[in-house]
C-alpha cells in the first residue's frame, strides 16, 4: 500500500500526523528537497504540499517535478487566518452582556 505524505510548514506540525499520515516539516528553503527525496521513494503514492512553501518554486520546475512522477501530486490551499469578524466580535458582546446589539 502506498503512503500519503504531507508536506506543512512549521506552523501545522501536529495536523496531519493526528490522522496517521506521514508529515514532513519544512521550509520554503527546504522543501524543493524533500519532494525530489519523497518523489524519489516508491512507497509514496500521493505527495500533498502546502501552497505556502511551493511559491517560491519556479513554474517550469513545478512542471518538471508533476511529469516525472508516477504518483499523485497535490498542492493544498494554504489555511486563511480569518480577521476578526463582527460575527466574532457580535458573539463575545452577546455572551458578554446577553443581548444581541447591532453594530454599524
Amino acid at each position: 500500500m502506498k503512503r500519503i505524505v504531507f508536506i506543512t510548514p512549521p506552523d501545522a506540525e501536529y495536523g496531519f500526523s493526528l490522522a496517521g499520515v506521514t508529515q514532513y516539516i519544512a521550509g520554503r528553503a527546504e522543501v524543493e528537497e524533500a519532494l525530489d527525496h519523497l518523489m524519489a521513494d516508491p512507497d509514496n503514492g500521493i505527495i500533498v504540499v502546502d501552497e505556502r512553501l511551493v511559491m517560491g518554486i519556479d513554474e517550469k520546475k513545478m512542471k518538471g517535478l508533476e511529469e516525472r512522477w508516477y504518483g499523485i501530486f497535490l498542492v493544498l490551499p494554504a489555511p486563511e487566518k480569518p480577521a476578526l469578524e463582527v460575527d466574532y466580535a457580535m458573539r463575545l458582546i452577546r455572551s458578554a452582556i446577553g443581548y444581541h446589539i447591532r453594530v454599524t
